[in-house]
């Protein structure tokens, strides 16, 4: 039997296993540019270094959320782990691209990571400590993904890419050993079987439908292949939606994801992740033009830095920083007035902040003070999203149902970066493929009234400040 460690051990374990996922998550945005060169491939291949872990790690998370309620969260992390770490081994010794994207879809299981860990909070801290726990594992997911970036541009532009592998093999690795070594089995457990037609259903659903969203500015937003994915997406996570319902056993209880802070919560979890991965991409982007320009086109592009990676990655650091602060914070303010309140800041400061980048982009500190702010904000509102689906639903859910809430996020990230990534082919600078400044700032915006958006369902909530009532079947 394994000794019980203190919960700070425990805590202290998953968040560095968290920060492991995280760092490869976005460790590889700005590589993309040196992987197709290396690798003499194509742009769009390219991006399926990152569109490949996302549709993985899309459909991975709730699956094995649900089999660590069943047979154990301590050992299915220590699975997803040790399966990362298979993957990040493989990628840092890829020999060509195809192999490479083989080995980032293997990595994306890691994305387990994070409903798996909630669980084991909610299970073995004391319940005064669950929402400060839940605040500094889910604010690792901004704060690692961060100086991801900034670590990237470092490595990139002085070594090799294959080290952003190397060294997510060495801290997947150490979170497994540490996992394995000090963090103790959960003593709940759902005594079930796998949903085998409703898993299979979600996977064809979420692929489906994060491929089209990925691939259509490719494609064609209105192209046979676009449409024909959105509606096999529609026509399976429907498909999916009536299986749940009608199985003794499913892998997601379908009124838990229709009880209010569950599914209120979940649709800002997509605002949150759409304000986010819309900055990652808008903001390198911005700082770092004019690239490899003609005088000519120079003299029209009237924002940017000519930053190289490193120092585009140094312009998100100040957002990483203070995000090791605020999920925190957010875990205490929950506490005391209703996790509702943190998430509602939380949302309101990423839309302050990126409000403040589409009126203010000029200089270096503007860019510096909005992602500041947007660092601290949007762990406030993850740490806080995690907090109410614990409290929300049965203990033996709470690896499922904070699956889908990553999921949601996934795919919130996933349209911001499309739909920036499209603003900004949309409006070119006249006769050249270079964005104009009105396409970033048009970017802006439309974030920041998301965000603003999200802020209005974060209130509605709970019908007041306090804790969401339980729904019916947990008050049994």
């Amino acid at each position: 039997m394994k000794e019980r460690q203190h919960y700070n051990v425990t805590l202290a374990i998953l968040t560095f296993a968290g920060i492991a996922f995280a760092l490869q998550q976005t460790m590889v945005i700005p590589a993309l540019p040196a992987l197709q060169r290396d690798l003499h491939t194509t742009t769009a291949w390219a991006t399926w270094l990152l569109t490949g872990f996302l549709l993985s790690a899309s459909v991975a998370t709730p699956l094995l959320g649900k089999l660590g309620d069943q047979y154990g969260k301590e050992r299915l992390l220590v699975i997803a782990l040790g399966i990362f770490f298979v993957g990040s081994l493989g990628a840092a010794l890829a020999p060509n691209i195809w192999v490479l994207i083989a080995c980032r879809m293997v990595q994306g299981t890691g994305g387990a990571v994070f409903p798996l860990s909630f669980s084991i909070i909610r299970d073995e801290f004391p319940p005064e400590k669950v929402g400060v726990a839940v605040g500094v594992v889910s604010s690792v997911f901004a704060v690692g993904g961060g100086f991801g970036l900034v670590l990237s541009g470092v490595i990139v532009d002085n070594i090799s890419w294959r080290w952003l592998f190397v060294i997510g093999a060495l801290g997947v690795g150490t979170a497994a050993l540490l996992v394995h070594r000090y963090v103790p089995e959960s003593p709940i457990k759902t005594a079930s079987r796998l949903d085998i037609p409703g898993a299979l259903l979600l996977s064809v659903g979420l692929v489906a439908l994060l491929l089209a969203l990925t691939e259509g500015e490719n494609w064609g937003w209105t192209s046979s292949r676009t449409d024909g994915l959105f509606a096999v997406a529609a026509g399976a996570l429907l498909a999916w939606g009536v299986v749940e319902l009608r199985v003794p056993e499913p892998m997601v209880d379908m009124r838990m994801l229709s009880y209010r802070p569950v599914l209120l919560t979940n649709l800002t979890a997509l605002i949150v992740g759409f304000a986010m991965f819309g900055s990652f991409v808008l903001i390198p982007n911005f700082v770092e033009a004019p690239r490899e320009l003609s005088d000519s086109v120079a003299a029209m592009v009237h924002y940017g830095f000519g930053a190289t990676s490193t120092q585009a990655g140094l312009y998100l650091l100040p957002g990483a920083v203070s995000g090791f602060f605020s999920g925190p914070l957010a875990g205490i303010l929950g506490r005391r007035y209703g996790s509702k309140w943190p998430l509602a800041l939380g949302l309101f400061l990423a839309g302050a902040a990126i409000t403040e980048l589409a009126v203010w982009h000029d200089r270096p500190w503007q860019i510096v003070l909005g992602m500041l702010i947007l660092g601290a904000g949007a762990p406030f509102a993850f740490a806080a999203m995690a907090k109410i689906i614990v409290d929300s639903v049965r203990p033996t859910e709470t690896g499922v149902a904070t699956g889908v809430n990553t999921v949601m996020r996934t795919i919130g990230g996933v349209v911001g970066g499309q739909v920036g990534a499209a603003i900004l082919t949309a409006d070119t600078i006249p006769g050249t493929s270079v964005p104009a400044e009105s396409a970033f700032a048009k970017a802006f915006w439309m974030s920041a009234a998301a965000a603003f958006v999200g802020v209005i369902l974060a209130l509605l909530v709970t019908p007041r400040g306090g804790a969401p009532d339980r729904p019916p079947a947990l008050a049994d």
